[in-house]
């Protein structure tokens, strides 16, 4: 497993262990593509993008994830609380990551703006994760 795939596994993982977490998006509210048609709010693993971080010593990767909270008409509120719960169980977070360690994990910031094309409100969060293989 690629380390991108080994971190956006472990971060679903933590995302929908998350019982508050789960009660706010409702159930099936974790997904990994945009959704025509959802009942609102939900939450996107948009993209990671992967980067050599390796040392004159040491391999790594350096990845870029993005994470979209959408939320219905009038959900910027709501958007937000989530986003911060999301924040919450993932900024510092000590994740187990199959074939690779994981250095870190940070938030690095959020953007909430209105969507009019999908009639409601984003929370477009960025974190960074730097990955080393095992062994």
């Amino acid at each position: 497993m690629s380390a991108a795939n080994a971190v956006q596994a472990a971060v679903f993982a933590r995302l929908s262990g998350d019982a508050a977490l789960v009660a706010a998006l409702g159930d099936g509210g974790i997904h990994d593509r945009l959704l025509e048609r959802a009942d609102h709010p939900y939450l996107r693993l948009a993209g990671i993008e992967s980067s050599d971080w390796s040392t004159a010593s040491e391999p790594g990767e350096e990845h870029a994830m993005t994470i979209e909270v959408r939320g219905g008409e009038g959900g910027n509120r709501v958007v937000q609380e989530i986003a911060g719960r999301v924040r919450a169980l993932l900024h510092d977070a000590d994740l187990s990551l199959a074939g690779h360690h994981l250095v870190n994990l940070r938030h690095e910031g959020t953007r909430t703006v209105r969507d009019g094309e999908a009639r409601g409100h984003v929370a477009a969060m960025r974190f960074r994760a730097v990955t080393e293989p095992m062994g």
